[in-house]
């Protein structure tokens, strides 16, 4: 026998559970470690004192087996396998203690008192004019975007995107679809203008409504919202399939 089969067949690896916490665990003790030794090493996890633990051996039906009942005893003593659950009950402990955080005292800072210390986050930002701390920057990006809501405002116009206008849909990367449109204006969900359609074909990603606000009304999948300059209105009639005899 290899010293490798010596040295595993020393470990047993077992399921850890005790009335202090719900969940389990599983650890590899060494056979070796006497019933003090294991209790010890069982403090840390699950939360009970070794002085007062008492451990019960289950097999891997769940059926008890025996109880540790001796500390100066080998682990290996006892006919644990692994597979095997060691159930570990402290009385004097408190069922859930260690996961209720409702008595935890909690850190809180006012907005007052967190916008006076100097090694936060804001505080970085603020030394050093970045992000929303920037005026000429956001001042820029107020800019940008206003002129973005511009720019498809008149694409609306030019385009002739008016509501039960037929179209064609064609967003980078994607085929184009065609459909009618639906919807014109402003959302909540993001900035800017948008353009509802209801396709032709179940192509889209809803029914005219978005996070429970509805735009248009049509049949699910069939709806989406693209941005103007995506959309071009035109004499485009619904596609028909053409099916070859024989063709299903």
């Amino acid at each position: 026998m290899s010293e490798y089969s010596v040295i595993t067949e020393s470990l047993v690896d077992v399921i850890i559970s005790s009335n202090i916490t719900s969940f389990n665990s599983q650890k590899k003790f060494d056979k070796s470690l006497t019933i003090a030794d294991l209790k010890m090493k069982l403090e840390m996890i699950t939360g009970g004192t070794a002085a007062n633990m008492k451990i019960s051996l289950f097999d891997k039906d769940d059926k008890a087996v025996c109880e540790f009942d001796n500390n100066e005893a080998l682990l290996g003593s006892y006919p644990v396998e692994s597979g095997h659950r060691l159930h570990v009950i402290d009385d004097s402990k408190i069922t859930g203690e260690f996961e209720n955080t409702a008595a935890v005292e909690k850190f809180e800072l006012s907005k007052e008192e967190y916008n006076k210390k100097q090694d936060t986050v804001a505080a970085y930002l603020k030394r050093n004019k970045l992000g929303k701390y920037n005026e000429e920057e956001m001042a820029n990006m107020a800019k940008e975007k206003e002129n973005q809501e511009l720019e498809e405002e008149k694409r609306i116009e030019s385009g002739g995107l008016v509501v039960d206008a037929r179209c064609e849909v064609r967003v980078p990367g994607q085929l184009p679809k065609r459909g009618a449109i639906r919807f014109v204006g402003k959302v909540h969900f993001q900035p800017g203008w948008w353009v509802g359609v209801q396709y032709d074909e179940p192509t889209g990603k809803n029914d005219g409504s978005v996070g429970g606000k509805r735009y248009f009304t049509c049949t699910a999948k069939y709806g989406g919202f693209v941005k103007p300059n995506t959309v071009e209105v035109g004499d485009f009639p619904e596609e028909e399939l053409d099916l070859s005899e024989g063709e299903m």
